[in-house]
């Protein structure tokens, strides 16, 4: 039996936004929400709330801008105040509780990590379907663990030789990067300007820099709302053994994105 991530008869989707920094992808899934809304049939998720956990974020002039409510809880401050290092995790589902609490209150059932950087702890992970978009292909295996996961996946894919990347939209687990694959845009070719020298630090950096904002453009900002979009449409299912579906079909190892 196949259920529904969200069942369309049930009202447009409630989606929150958590973000960190500049919101690049929150942003874009609110600006294909009013696209989708000068349609007839109009959007089928609604972006409710806008959640940061850092005072210097985007999110109050992204939700000044769309008319979205905003909540901050930095969590700078929730650790200093507890006198801990931020790396403690025993204290992180007390963080993530006050979140859930809060965000609850917006009739929220998806939650979108657009470049939100703490890591969720079971409250957060139980309460809300997480969507995360993570900038590498995470289908590509070594061993029986993904290849390419972590903060630096651009930088790990061109010190392997990779001569393209891709970007992921994945399911919230507690396995960081490791949730059911949605979907993985078409891969985007790795540009390396030849006065680089990968093996000097700064070179690299530059390299991983350069490329990751190209794939945010080619990939990120592409698959993420239409992510959100097809789970509002009632695309996505997943049966009791927890394997992904999309309108109908398996996908082990997620959609693979083609342009029309």
């Amino acid at each position: 039996m196949i259920t529904l991530l969200h069942d369309p008869g049930n009202g447009p989707l409630r989606v929150a936004g958590l973000m960190s920094g500049s919101g690049s992808n929150i942003r874009k899934i609110i600006e294909h929400q009013k696209n989708l809304e000068t349609h007839e049939e109009g959007s089928p998720y609604q972006v409710v709330v806008l959640f940061s956990d850092t005072w210097n974020s985007n999110a109050s002039r992204i939700g000044h801008e769309f008319d979205i409510p905003v909540v901050i809880h930095d969590i700078a401050a929730f650790y200093a105040h507890r006198k801990r290092s931020r790396r403690d995790m025993s204290i992180r589902p007390e963080f993530d509780t006050a979140t859930v609490k809060v965000l609850s209150s917006f009739d929220v059932a998806v939650a979108v990590y657009g470049g939100y950087m703490s890591i969720a702890s079971q409250p957060l992970i139980d309460a809300f379907l997480g969507i995360n978009v993570h900038p590498a292909d995470l289908s590509v295996e070594e061993g029986t663990r993904r290849k390419f996961t972590g903060d630096h996946a651009v930088r790990d894919a061109i010190v392997a030789g990779e001569r393209t990347v891709s970007a992921s939209t994945h399911i919230i687990t507690q396995d960081v990067d490791g949730g059911p694959i949605l979907m993985i845009s078409p891969p985007m070719p790795v540009t390396l300007k030849p006065e680089w020298d990968l093996s000097d630090p700064a070179d690299l950096k530059e390299a991983e820099a350069s490329n990751q904002e190209l794939l945010k453009a080619r990939g990120d900002w592409i698959i993420f709302p239409k992510t959100i979009e097809f789970i509002a449409r009632g695309r996505y299912g997943r049966n009791e053994d927890g394997l992904l579906f999309f309108a109908g079909s398996p996908i082990p190892k997620g959609l693979r994105w083609k342009e029309d």
